[in-house]
């Protein structure tokens, strides 16, 4: 015996023979046999995988290059006896290393999520009678009770069902409980087409039912997902990853300059060692940007402040910056893209096809004909329908702060507002003066509900409704628009159901009859040949209006759109075309994508923006297929079945307010409006903070390079610093903590929802950004020592020569900041000019800060300085503007030789 129902496919055998493949009886096990396979099969739970200790997670997280970069600088400084950048270096490294532990475990956390859907009691038999038992206590075998209410224990057999309907959205994307039936299905047939079986972890919405236990614990649905999830590998960000490469190759780069510099300056300079030694210390705190990794973390934080208000949720910081990348969005149908709620759109009568309007459940909206609203006086058919759907109906609505809510079946919460809609009094029309004396309960063996009325004048009356083949088959006539009765034209309606269902619609059909006389129970027999036809219901999970709008900005960012659902092929396609999807004809779906190899559906994958039916499976490789094309993924879900491939995707987003707890801890980001739209405002900001820690690098590792160049050049050609050690210390405190982070506030630039994503392999160091560091490095350094010249050459003293050196740096660092606030236009416009508040409060603290160290007799004292001459100082502002000029232009020969190509 096996506990896996996949290689049992019992979904395939007869009742009876599912039974001996499992080991058991219709009136279950004995206790001891229980016990037995208990210890065989292990408790029906989830298995928690080992958690690595906390001081292991948190040493762990110092394990990166850029961190060993920022130790080795706090060293040094130490070695300085600079205390408060030392501090400041120290909080980084420690401030990293906190979030990075904090942020660890999300798989755990995903992991417990499930583990909290299996229910904790269920009834079964047990030597021959009902006994409750713990759920973790249930072995394959057991034959369990289920009734509407209860969350399904284990996976489940069905043996016996009586109009039982489950919820299974969280496990196959279902909009609408589905009907379960004990009868077998296809041996390959799919998750959600196997109608005589129950997962575990699913709602029970109506009826009862009883079954046999197939798998529990991790053989399971659920625990096959737990599984997958254990298994899956978490990718890296685009920008953790080049930011590592980086490091890495920074660190190489200052390693090997300081031993050129250090063996240099020993053997041809033959420079005492202690003077040689300060002058490779100053050149390290030149070349390493201390602040760039606390500016970068301010920069993510900013871009979670702002995707908050924007309803957007971020669990892990770079994972804002990874969605402003994505080149697809693989989106969830089922309340994502849709409301997750039924309505009516067309009703469908004897040569009169009718529009419904409205949203959600609310009884208000027009009934139209030929583009106007349809008289229901003129139109008796209509008056059917209404009673028809307010009668055969067991839920009810209720209208709480405006919002029209569904107690029961979704559907039937439909026909209730569309009665409404048709009778214009809330939804509710037939409760007085109509009496049920009996029904018979919808059932998949028979596939509609009937029921029995009493009217006013004490008439009875049958409504039934149910799906169409099955309520066609007990009509003999149709009622015409006018009231009249005509012999029925199935041809015409068989059409009608197949227009609605390649419209993606549910169809239901409804009809009328009266009883034999005397009759106050309704039975089947009764009902044959005897009822009139009144039309068909077309009932959708309509799209979010604002998806529509979602989607379409999508594909102007270049962002392709692909729904990934577990509903049939033709409602995706319907759904996808209301959407505007690209590509809508061509749909794969689950049982097509196992019949492709890896490298196949990696191809098929790119091309086809509609799958349907697919499994937990299907979606995970669907998303590894596409990554695999060097595309950068976002994917988008609500249910359990959307963890793992939330999970591996790089940019995960989960629904909060209908999504499951699993969803929400496998994503980077959680939606708290649960809304399509908020995805393409969340792009927007993901797409500024890229730009805006562009922008901190770009001014970053040119006045880095530049102070650097200062120093080797001085030593190669035998002059003294223009700047000294302690004064460079000084420029990157004040200006790292001060013109850098002004950089992390700035907002979007124009057209930026208009640029194609950029690459996943993209590096970091552009050719363009490496030719202005180079750029700007050399006009850092030409003016450096230009000043520092001229004061020597006026017979000023050393100390005030080196004094405008630090200024004239600084001067062209605040220039620089204006110059790459628009890197992708000109910085020559008032907008530009005019900047943001953040900017100007930075400039104005780092001009104080200038002014105190240059013109304050201790702060003199302590860096060596000396008071700066008003000429001298409108001449370093001069060379500020002179140096704006010279990058924005060659930023305009550039911008435009770019369009021309």
């Amino acid at each position: 015996m096996t506990d896996n129902p996949d290689e049992m496919a019992v979904h395939a055998l007869p009742q009876e023979e599912a039974l001996r493949r499992v080991g058991s009886s219709s009136t279950g096990i004995e206790t001891q046999e229980a016990e037995r396979r208990l210890a065989t099969y292990g408790p029906n739970r989830l298995v928690a995988a080992p958690r690595r200790g906390a001081l292991v997670r948190f040493l762990a997280q110092f394990h990166n290059v850029l961190i060993y970069v920022l130790i080795a600088s706090a060293i040094v400084t130490a070695f300085l006896q600079h205390w408060i950048d030392t501090g400041v270096i120290v909080a980084v490294v420690l401030g990293n290393s906190i979030v990075g532990f904090l942020q660890e475990g999300r798989a755990e956390d995903a992991m417990n999520a499930i583990r909290g859907m299996l229910a904790p009691r269920a009834a079964v038999l047990r030597d021959g009678r009902r006994t409750s038992v713990d759920a973790s206590d249930l072995v394959p075998g057991d034959v369990v009770l289920i009734e509407a209410g209860d969350r399904v224990p284990a996976d489940v057999r069905l043996l016996e069902a009586r109009s039982l309907k489950l919820e299974e959205a969280a496990l196959t994307g279902e909009s609408v409980p589905v009907d379960k039936s004990a009868d077998p299905v296809a041996i390959d047939a799919a998750l959600g087409d196997r109608s005589c079986m129950l997962y575990s972890g699913t709602l029970v919405a109506a009826g009862t039912g009883r079954g046999v236990v197939v798998a529990t614990g991790m053989v399971t649905e659920i625990g096959k997902i737990s599984g997958m999830l254990d298994r899956v590998e978490t990718l890296s960000t685009p920008l953790v990853q080049q930011m590592d490469v980086f490091a890495r190759w920074l660190t190489l780069f200052i390693l090997i300059i300081a031993a050129l510099l250090l063996a240099y300056g020993l053997v041809v300079e033959e420079l005492p060692f202690v003077e040689l030694f300060m002058i490779i210390v100053g050149l390290s705190v030149a070349a390493i940007p201390e602040g760039l990794p606390a500016v970068m973390t301010i920069t993510l934080a900013v871009g979670v402040q702002a995707m908050a208000r924007r309803k957007a949720i971020v669990r892990r910081l770079p994972a804002i910056e990874t969605l402003g990348s994505v080149s697809v969005i693989c989106t969830d149908k089922t309340g994502t893209l849709t409301r997750n709620e039924m309505v009516v759109a067309d009703l469908v009568a004897s040569r009169h096809v009718y529009s419904v309007d409205g949203e959600g459940y609310s009884p208000e909206g027009a009934i139209r004909w030929n583009d106007a609203d349809a008289d229901p006086t003129e139109h008796a058919v209509l008056a059917e329908f209404a009673r028809a759907a307010g009668l055969c109906n067991d839920a009810v609505l209720h209208s709480a702060d405006g919002a029209w809510r569904v107690e029961g079946d979704p559907m039937e919460g439909a026909l209730m507002a569309l009665a409404g809609k048709i009778t214009g009094d809330g939804g509710d029309p037939f409760t007085a003066g109509w009496t049920r004396i009996d029904a018979i309960p919808f059932d998949a063996a028979h596939r509609y509900m009937a029921v029995l009325h009493l009217d006013g004048d004490g008439r009875r009356h049958v409504h039934v409704k149910g799906a169409p083949e099955a309520v066609l088959a007990l009509c003999a006539a149709q009622r015409m628009p006018d009231g009249e009765t005509a012999v029925l034209d199935m041809p015409y309606w068989e059409q009608m159901v197949e227009r609605l269902a390649a419209e993606g619609q549910r169809v239901l059909a409804v009809a009328v009859g009266v009883p034999p006389n005397g009759e106050q129970q309704l039975m089947q027999d009764h009902l044959s040949g005897s009822l009139t036809l009144i039309g068909l219901v077309g009932l959708i999970d309509p799209p979010r209006p604002e998806a529509i709008a979602a989607v379409a900005d999508c594909h102007l960012a270049g962002i392709r759109v692909k729904m990934i659902t577990g509903d049939h092929a033709a409602t995706a396609r319907a759904i996808a075309a209301m959407i505007g999807l690209k590509n809508c004809e061509r749909v794969l779906t689950g049982a097509d994508i196992d019949r492709l190899d890896d490298a196949t559906l990696s191809l098929a994958a790119s091309e086809t923006d509609i799958f349907a039916r697919t499994s937990p499976a299907h979606k995970l490789r669907l998303v590894t297929a596409l990554q695999s094309q060097g595309l950068t993924v976002a994917m988008t879900g609500d249910g359990v079945n959307d963890a793992p491939a939330l999970k591996r995707a790089d940019a995960g987003i989960a629904m909060g307010v209908k999504g499951s707890e699993a969803a929400k801890e496998a994503a980077d980001l959680v939606l708290a409006d649960d809304n399509f739209a908020s995805i393409a405002a969340a792009v927007r900001e993901g797409r500024t903070v890229y730009d805006n820690i562009k922008k901190v690098i770009s001014w970053t590792l040119p006045t880095n390079a530049g102070e650097a160049a200062t120093i080797i050049i001085a030593l190669f050609v035998g002059l003294a610093l223009p700047v000294t050690a302690v004064q460079i210390l000084w420029i990157n405190l004040v200006t790292a903590i001060t013109l850098g982070l002004a950089l992390a506030f700035e907002p979007s630039e124009e057209g930026t929802m208009r640029r194609p994503p950029r690459r996943r392999d993209e590096p970091l160091l552009t050719a363009e950004l490496i030719w202005h560091v180079c750029l700007v490095s050399l006009l850092f350094a030409a003016a450096v020592f230009g000043i520092f010249f001229y004061a020597l050459d006026k017979g000023h003293s050393i100390e005030l020569a080196r004094t405008m050196a630090m200024n004239t740096l600084v001067v062209m660092e605040i220039f620089h900041v204006f110059f790459i606030r628009n890197i992708y236009g000109t910085s020559l416009t008032w907008r530009a000019v005019r900047g943001t508040k953040v900017v100007w409060i930075c400039v104005i603290s780092v001009t104080i800060a200038q002014f105190a160290v240059t013109y304050l007799p201790f702060m003199r004292s302590l860096f060596g300085t000396e008071s700066v001459p008003l000429f001298e100082g409108v001449l370093i502002f001069a060379i500020g503007w002179v140096f704006f000029a010279l990058v924005e232009i060659e930023k305009q020969m550039r911008l435009t030789l770019r369009k021309r190509g």
